[in-house]
C-alpha cells in the first residue's frame, strides 16, 4: 500500500503553464503520475502538454475527477490557491511554493481544519509512493519501491537518506516532505499514524532539524502509543549555535526550544534509534533491520 497517494490518484497541476509547474508535471508524466490537467487562471479552455487547463480548480475537479493538487503558484498567491483546492474538495494538496507569509499560513491552516484537507507543505519536495505515483519534485530515480517509510522536514536530506537505502537494499513505501516552514500543513507524528496503519510499511527514518517541537511530539507518541514498527531518526543542526537560521525558515532555535540535543534525548527515551552521521545512515539502518529479521527488498 501507501499512503495518501497511490497509482490511482488523478492529479490537478496549479500553476502548470509556468516554469516551474510545467517543468516539474513533465517529470511526473514520465514517473507515471496520473496528471490529468492543470489549472491557470486566463488560460481556462487550451491545452497544454496535451492536458486540459481549467481557469478554476472546482471546473478541474468537476471534469476531471481529480482528487490531489499540486500547487507550484508564487508565494503572493499561494496561499489562494490552497484555499480554492479545498473549497473544491480536494482532499490532499501538496503545495511546493516557498516563502509565502506565516501570517497568511495561520489562516489558511484554521479553514483546512474545518474542511478536513490534508496539506502536505509549503516549502517541501512533496511526496512519492515508489513505483506508484509522485507528487511534487523529488528526483523519481532514486528511489525504489519497498518497506520503510520516510518522513522529513528537508527535501535535499531526504534525497540523501533515500539513495542511501536504496542503495542498502532497502526500498520506500511513501517519502513525505513535510516542509521547512514554521507553519506546515502536517507534521511527523500525522505521517507516523498513517505509517502505523500501512502494512507495506516495516519501520519508519524521520528526517528532523533544529527548531521547533514537532519532534519531541512525535517522540510522546510513539512512547505513549508503544509504536509497534521500528523507528531511526538523524537531527541536522547539532551544532547550530541559539538564534541562528539555518536554511529553513523553521529551523531556528528560540526562547531555549528546538534545540537538537533535546530532541536526541526526547527521541531516545521513546526508543528511537539516533543516527548521528548522516553518511552511514543507510548502513545502519539495513544492518538494525537485519537484526530485527526485516530483509532487504529485492
Amino acid at each position: 500500500m501507501a499512503i495518501l497517494v497511490d497509482e490511482n490518484s488523478r492529479i490537478c497541476i496549479q500553476g502548470i503553464t509556468g516554469k516551474e509547474g510545467s517543468f516539474h508535471a513533465e517529470q511526473m508524466i514520465q514517473y507515471g503520475s496520473k496528471v490529468v490537467c492543470g489549472v491557470t487562471p486566463k488560460k481556462g479552455g487550451t491545452t497544454f502538454m496535451g492536458l486540459c487547463v481549467y481557469n478554476t480548480v472546482k471546473e478541474a475537479v468537476q471534469e476531471q475527477q481529480v482528487d490531489v493538487s499540486c500547487i507550484f503558484v508564487p508565494a503572493p498567491f499561494a496561499p489562494d490557491a490552497i484555499l480554492e483546492a479545498s473549497e473544491a474538495g480536494i482532499k490532499v494538496v501538496v503545495c511546493i511554493t516557498e516563502g509565502i507569509p506565516i501570517l497568511d499560513m495561520a489562516k489558511v491552516l484554521a479553514h483546512l481544519r474545518r474542511n478536513g484537507t490534508t496539506l502536505i507543505g509549503p516549502n517541501c519536495p512533496g511526496i512519492i509512493s515508489p513505483g506508484r505515483t509522485k507528487v511534487g519534485i523529488m528526483p523519481g530515480h532514486i528511489h525504489k519501491k519497498g518497506k520503510i517509510g520516510v518522513i522529513s522536514r528537508s527535501g535535499t536530506l531526504t534525497y540523501e537518506v533515500v539513495y542511501q537505502l536504496t542503495r542498502a537494499g532497502f526500498g520506500q513505501s511513501t517519502c513525505i516532505g513535510i516542509g521547512g516552514d514554521p507553519l506546515i500543513g502536517t507534521d511527523f507524528t500525522f505521517h507516523l499514524k498513517r505509517f502505523r496503519e500501512d502494512p507495506q510499511t516495516e519501520a519508519v527514518v524521520l528526517i528532523g532539524e533544529i527548531g521547533g517541537t514537532m519532534e519531541e511530539e512525535a517522540a510522546d507518541y510513539v512512547l505513549e502509543s508503544s509504536y509497534p514498527k521500528p523507528v531511526f531518526a538523524f537531527i541536522a543542526g547539532l551544532t547550530a549555535p541559539p538564534e541562528k537560521r539555518m536554511g529553513h525558515a523553521g529551523a531556528i532555535i528560540s526562547g531555549g526550544k528546538g534545540k537538537a540535543e533535546d530532541k536526541i534525548v526526547a527521541l531516545k527515551k521513546a526508543g528511537i534509534r539516533i543516527i548521528e552521521d548522516l553518511s552511514s545512515l543507510g548502513k545502519t539502518v539495513a544492518s538494525s533491520l537485519g537484526e530485527m529479521g526485516i530483509q532487504p527488498d529485492k
